[in-house]
């Protein structure tokens, strides 16, 4: 550990220790103010970002914010307040609203901490990180060339290049500490940081744009600045002199990086809110087929330098990994205490969201996935929210490329996909080995077998 790394890690724990300084006091004031439960979340967060376009600096921005909630329970009574002001009296005024607040809504069944039983408990050795922290010595300067250096790169690729939409770097930490009534206190800290750049080709109607970005917790697993720019440029070349698609029925498949979108809508139809409100397609669905046979998806919330890595969930409970689908098959639901309880089941420490879902692979890379495909459309541009999460009705907006005899063969762009989502889960054929790890939804291309694709005509 260098002597900057060393600094910000001893400061990081000062910090850390006087957030759990705070959150004590505050449930003890909940205690004194009569509250049968509490439980307190406190959160420190730091970052610079940098925007350049066309060789110029648009925006040079650092920020330090951190956020005080307060949430009590006078019997099945709950009352939330918050604040950003570390004063004691500020502190003091927060408790006493939140209990205002109890006092004056209605009992809800449902409501109340986790199970005490359910809690996490903090090793010997104090609460893994699970290689999350690795702050970046990164000042206003040095960002600055980078981002510049991402556009320019992209920029020299090719004289089609005309304009840029801009290039951005930016680093972040990022320090929590949850405690509650139950003794629990837990405490995370992580760092993230990014480098993306955009760029245009072509002049007028002709223009196309497109962009990359690479983001980790550690700067060293950044991809460089000049490849993430040559990147950029490729894709916004590629696209150009697109063509549009008559209406058909034809295999899509959904390249990487926008194949998680699918994923994250199966993830918010199984989530408990969705779920006790009815608002959600797969109803009932626990241990039923979803997927074809061969499909998984797993869950591992103690994966090393993983986006959602934790060792409990946002009300204390203990992570596991385990399956959340198996043989094609839903195995449960994603639940924290309070829609666990609306359902009438127990929650599986997903308060907060999933932690690191990874989706099996069985095929080959992107190569691959187009040869077995042979003709159909690749998506790498979804537009538009046209997802019904009641009915799974899913219609968007695509851009991507047409294949044939398993090769691109020219840019795709106006058209529209749509499906039900039940159905198209079913008709998975293929999930690719080309997994883009920006995301804690891990997973490669997605062929579906057969989709509407609504086109010119």
């Amino acid at each position: 550990m260098n002597e900057i790394a060393a600094a910000t890690a001893v400061d990081s724990a000062a910090r850390l220790d006087a957030l759990e300084g705070i959150a004590g006091r505050l449930l003890e004031r909940a205690r004194r103010a009569g509250a049968d439960q509490a439980e307190v979340s406190c959160s420190e967060d730091t970052g610079l970002e940098v925007n350049v376009r066309m060789g110029a600096v648009e925006t040079v921005e650092a920020t330090r914010d951190r956020g005080i909630a307060v949430t009590v329970y006078f019997g099945k009574r709950k009352g939330s307040a918050s604040t950003a002001d570390l004063r004691e009296d500020s502190l003091a005024a927060t408790v006493e609203q939140a209990c205002a607040i109890a006092r004056h809504t209605e009992d809800d069944p449902a409501a109340g901490l986790a199970d005490p039983e359910l809690m996490a408990r903090e090793p010997a050795s104090g609460w893994p990180e699970f290689d999350a922290w690795h702050p970046w010595a990164l000042d206003a300067e040095r960002a600055i060339d980078l981002a510049l250096a991402c556009e320019q790169a992209g920029r020299d690729s090719d004289a089609r290049i005309a304009n840029s939409d801009g290039a951005s770097a930016s680093t972040g930490t990022s320090l929590a500490v949850y405690a509650n009534s139950h003794g629990f206190c837990g405490r995370e800290r992580g760092t993230h940081h990014s480098l993306g750049c955009a760029l245009i080709a072509g002049q007028g109607d002709a223009m196309q744009r497109d962009g990359w970005y690479s983001t980790a917790l550690a700067p060293e697993d950044l991809e460089s600045a000049a490849s993430i720019g040559r990147e950029a440029a490729r894709r916004t070349l590629a696209r150009m002199s697109p063509r549009q698609l008559p209406t058909g029925a034809v295999p899509v498949l959904f390249a990487a990086e926008v194949a998680r979108s699918l994923i994250g809508h199966l993830v918010g139809a199984v989530s408990g809110g969705a779920l006790y409100r009815r608002a959600s397609f797969l109803l009932d669905a626990a241990g039923t087929r979803v997927f074809p046979e061969w499909f998984a998806i797993d869950e591992d919330p103690f994966l090393a330098r993983g986006f959602r890595s934790s060792a409990f969930d946002a009300e204390g409970v203990a992570t596991r990994a385990s399956p959340l689908v198996e043989a094609g098959v839903l195995q449960r639901y994603v639940l924290g205490s309070y829609s666990a309880r609306k359902l009438g089941l127990a929650t599986t420490a997903n308060a907060g969201g999933v932690h690191n879902l990874a989706v099996k692979a069985n095929a080959g890379d992107l190569g691959m996935l187009l040869r077995n495909m042979g003709r159909g459309l690749l998506v790498t541009e979804l537009m538009g929210q046209g997802v019904n999460a009641v009915t799974g009705d899913y219609s968007r907006g695509a851009a991507g490329f047409w294949v044939e005899n398993g090769e691109i063969a020219f840019p795709v762009d106006g058209v529209t996909i749509a499906g039900r989502l039940r159905e198209m889960f079913a008709a998975v054929e293929a999930v690719g080995s080309d997994v883009d790890r920006r995301s804690h939804l891990l997973t490669g291309s997605i062929l579906l077998g057969r989709m509407t694709v609504a086109g010119a005509d």
